[in-house]
């Protein structure tokens, strides 16, 4: 036994139990910063115990969703596995998650059996690939974020460059090979790569769209695109030196995107359908797949946990009130707001009416500076949205980039998300559905105010 160890667990454990019992939040955080001022190892020496591998999940977007795919995998897979998927994606989280799943004495119960399943912040990457040592790290996508978080696409990918100067060389990286930026990451990677992508031409778009990687780290050169799906992803090439998208391990193709489902092609897998829609969906699918594939699972898990995974937190999560179906799109950058509104635009020419209520704060873990509101193609929906309600922190900002964008004079403008449920049960006829738009914590005030007239889940 490793008394420093215990301590530190102990601690966190007690820390946790306070934090719950005053009702200061749900202890998956406050452990983890406890524990690590008595000792500040605790992570690695938790994490060198689990014996199946550990898997470290980043990106800007679809972090969550990925994570909870392969979570069903396992299930599907019998697998035992640790997952932060009540906590943060920083530090502290990973830390708490395994305090949580580790007994008094700082043995992690049924270790050598499990897998670590890890979302990690794409700043935290270097520390967790430090602390975690990850067997398997997979990649999404590289958009610009919040402007006042991280700075430009290229302070992101050098972090995630030290992650991976920090990470086992023997480790497989799991990469996007449609986004130009993710590819980067294989340049000098002496381990083993699994790629997965898109071909299916029916999705190609001209659409307005931010567009992140222009150049080619290597040299400099423009990229190309023979085909683009949205923002800078899609069949790239540069056309200053040899680079050029990959070819696929994983390839999906053949997709049908309903109001509340995904059908889509799977080299090897055939037709698969899962409860998520949106073409950013299918990509957090094929990083799912992509990883899972890498760890050995059967075709008949994979194939199991994507049929039967739920939304996660917000993330087209479906609250009901009085009858009517709020549907949350959590939205926290361009890239991502853009594909949500590219996915309405779709249901609407499917004929869904389209009632839309958008919700933009400016807090810390929103980003202060909204000025990023003015890079999202609201325009694609204008002449398409039936009713709209804007709400937040910054709602009279919202409200005026709508009005640009040519949608309808919003039936209330409102700081307070109880008076816009009032609104939109009012407003809406029973039986209908209402999209609701919100960055991170406006989502977060929603819901609050949600849960006193509905059953909605924590996490």
């Amino acid at each position: 036994m490793n008394p420093r160890l215990a301590l530190a667990v102990d601690a966190g454990k007690a820390a946790g139990f306070a934090t719950r019992l005053l009702g200061r939040g749900g202890g998956t955080a406050v452990p983890g910063l406890v524990s690590e001022r008595i000792e500040p190892r605790i992570a690695r020496l938790l994490a060198s115990q689990i014996g199946q591998g550990r898997v470290a999940v980043t990106g800007t977007n679809g972090k969550t969703t990925t994570t909870r795919i392969l979570a069903r995998i396992f299930e599907e897979a019998g697998l035992p596995f640790i997952h932060n998927r009540e906590g943060s994606n920083l530090m502290r989280g990973i830390t708490s998650r395994l305090i949580a799943s580790s007994n008094a004495l700082g043995h992690v119960r049924e270790g050598a059996k499990s897998i670590g399943l890890f979302e990690t912040d794409e700043a935290t990457l270097p520390a967790a690939c430090r602390a975690v040592r990850p067997t398997v790290l997979a990649f999404t996508n590289l958009f610009r974020d919040q402007l006042d978080r991280y700075g430009e696409v290229d302070t992101v990918a050098s972090l995630w460059r030290d992650g991976l100067a920090a990470s086992p060389k023997t480790s497989t990286l799991v990469l996007n090979a449609d986004d130009p930026s993710v590819a980067e990451l294989a340049i000098d990677w002496p381990g083993p790569i699994h790629w997965f992508g898109l071909d299916d031409p029916s999705f190609a778009t001209t659409a307005k769209g931010a567009v992140d990687a222009r150049w080619c780290r290597v040299c400099g050169g423009n990229f190309r695109y023979e085909r683009r799906y949205f923002a800078h992803v899609g069949f790239w090439s540069c056309t200053g030196c040899t680079r050029v998208r990959p070819d696929p391990d994983s390839l999906a193709g053949g997709v049908r995107l309903g109001l509340d489902s995904a059908s889509f092609s799977v080299d090897g897998l055939g037709e698969v359908t899962m409860p998520l829609t949106g073409l950013y969906n299918v990509y957090n699918a094929m990083a799912a797949i992509g990883v899972a594939r890498v760890l050995g699972m059967s075709t008949a898990a994979i194939r199991s946990g994507l049929s039967t995974v739920q939304p996660a937190f917000g993330r087209q999560e479906v609250i009901e009130i009085a009858g009517r179906r709020l549907r949350l799109l959590l939205c926290k950058n361009p890239a991502g707001a853009n594909q949500v509104l590219q996915l309405l635009a779709a249901l609407a020419a499917d004929g869904q009416e389209l009632r839309v209520a958008v919700l933009l704060n400016d807090r810390f873990a929103d980003g202060q500076d909204v000025s990023w509101t003015w890079d999202v193609d609201y325009e694609a929906l204008a002449g398409k949205v039936a009713t709209c309600w804007v709400a937040g922190d910054r709602a009279e900002d919202m409200a005026l980039r709508l009005k640009y964008a040519h949608w309808p004079a919003p039936g209330l403008t409102t700081h307070d998300p109880a008076a816009l449920i009032d609104a939109i049960v009012a407003a809406a006829p029973e039986g209908s559905d209402i999209f609701v738009i919100p960055t991170y914590t406006a989502l977060l005030d929603f819901r609050a105010a949600a849960s006193k007239r509905a059953v909605v889940s924590r996490f």
